[in-house]
């Protein structure tokens, strides 16, 4: 594309050199990614000022760069490289709109369904997918756990790529003749314009609890976050939100959208009801417009029952035939590291990604519901460093009083000292049976080695992860590849 048509489309402060002779393809923000029709864009982060990399960026060739001009980098190192220096208001915004523009907007092409809340994006979009499949779409995703394009999983390091990715991975799925894309839509990512300039069809809420607030200061800051999602949506647009959250009215106020509510409220127009599970799965009732349904689902735990409806609920409104839907989740295959059940005769291990204060809870609440006080529950978990500090003390609270042991150990300690963390974890344990060891494989081989032989043993924070990151250096470490090793070891 050429360059000044493209820049055609985004406000710009100013424009140092000719934008009519270049030819662009690429667009990034990583200097390593330039190639000689690209577009850098400096975006000052929280860690890095990607101004730094603008010299990088013009000895591989770049094109042209956007920036927010402080008076630092003086034109002439433009002019005399023959770049295109483009001064904007807001870098990551701009980003955002150059990378829709460069790939022809395709989300306008797709049927954009974005998920946003605290728990439960992964496997509502899990669910989306699967229903969307079995109906006959080929349906693109978007997630934390892999980026999918038909049979191409593509690594995921963010919940939400970055903007530039984002559109890439669609333009492929619409020349690939996709008809849907399912998207998780995290707080960092809106609060960053990550998203910005997408055309969302539906937005689903799923839950707000606390979370993320080392990035957003506060409760009302992380809520403002998710509420640019529905704020921003066009009028034409769906939302589905759970009813049963208390914080919804705050979430959607002035929102001229469609809604669709979900819960056990008597009053959700996708009204859940007689939820039943096991360690074999969930069933419930799912009731709208004067019509009934029995769903199950190979999921486990209340929550999926809200992970169900919520994609159903798409579904339905896709005008998918009800069979489909239900057909659509009870196929869908255990999402890895959620509630993931791992056992070797009658002890069960449960690998699940709860790593904050509400999940854990649900996490625990529902191990319960299941064991209904006939065997033994031990908790494994840590919390992430350089992450919100304030849900550490919680979370050692509820694990003990949920528990009738606890390992407290590391989760991805990051750049912090992984004791204390613990330490701080260690302030709102109770008076549970507790045993404290920062290694997390020995944590877990403990757990597994030393429990009864009916134990149900969670193992908690870092569910699908196959990483661990201390001291900053990030090594291969699996929760449920060391709950397997040690099941057959022991």
């Amino acid at each position: 594309m050429q360059l000044d048509k493209l820049i055609n489309s985004v406000q710009v402060v100013s424009v140092v050199g000719a934008p009519e002779y270049k030819e662009v393809n690429n667009i990034t923000n990583n200097s390593a990614e330039v190639n000689e029709k690209s577009i850098f864009v400096a975006i000052k982060g929280f860690k890095t000022d990607g101004r730094k990399f603008i010299p990088d960026a013009i000895s591989k060739g770049a094109k042209a760069i956007v920036m927010e001009d402080d008076g630092e980098t003086p034109d002439a190192l433009f002019v005399q490289n023959d770049v295109v220096k483009i001064v904007v208001s807001n870098s990551r915004r701009a980003f955002a709109e150059l990378s829709c523009n460069l790939y022809g907007n395709p989300s306008r092409e797709l049927k954009l369904i974005g998920i946003t809340g605290s728990n439960g994006k992964t496997t509502t979009a899990f669910y989306i997918k699967n229903i969307l499949e079995t109906a006959g779409f080929k349906t693109g995703l978007l997630g934390t756990i892999s980026n999918y394009i038909g049979d191409t999983k593509i690594e995921s390091t963010l919940t939400t790529p970055e903007s530039n990715k984002i559109n890439q991975y669609m333009r492929e799925m619409v020349d690939a003749n996709y008809t849907h894309c399912v998207m998780e839509v995290s707080s960092h990512s809106l609060s960053l314009d990550r998203v910005y300039g997408l055309d969302f069809d539906y937005a689903v809420f799923t839950n707000i609890t606390s979370d993320h607030l080392d990035f957003h200061s506060d409760f009302d800051h992380y809520l403002e976050a998710k509420k640019i999602l529905f704020d921003s949506i066009k009028p034409s647009g769906r939302i589905i939100f759970n009813k049963d959250d208390e914080h919804w009215q705050q979430l959607l106020k002035g929102n001229q959208c469609e809604l669709f509510s979900y819960g056990t409220v008597s009053d959700a127009m996708f009204w859940i009801s007689n939820i039943q599970y096991d360690l074999d799965g969930t069933s419930f009732d799912l009731s709208y417009l004067q019509n009934s349904y029995h769903v199950s689902t190979k999921l486990i735990g209340k929550f999926n029952s809200y992970n169900a409806t919520a994609a159903a609920a798409v579904g339905l409104l896709e005008r998918i035939l009800p069979e489909k839907v239900l057909e659509g989740i009870k196929t869908t295959p255990q999402v890895p590291g959620r509630f993931e059940v791992v056992s070797k005769g009658p002890k069960k291990v449960i690998v699940d990604y709860s790593h904050t204060a509400d999940s854990l809870q649900k996490a625990l609440e529902s191990i319960h519901h299941i064991v209904k006080g006939e065997r033994p529950i031990h908790t494994v978990f840590g919390c992430g460093g350089d992450r919100d500090k304030f849900k550490r003390p919680v979370m050692g609270t509820i694990a003990s009083e949920l528990s009738d042991k606890v390992y407290v150990t590391s989760d991805n300690p990051r750049s912090e000292d992984p004791l204390k963390i613990i330490e701080e974890i260690m302030e709102g344990i109770g008076s549970s049976d507790v045993v404290v060891n920062p290694d997390r494989e020995e944590a877990i081989k403990n757990a597994i080695c030393n429990s009864e032989d009916d134990a149900v043993i969670l193992i908690a924070g870092k569910g699908h992860e196959d990483y661990q990151i201390i001291n900053g250096v990030k090594s291969h470490f699996s929760d449920k590849e060391t709950a397997i090793k040690y099941l057959e070891a022991c």
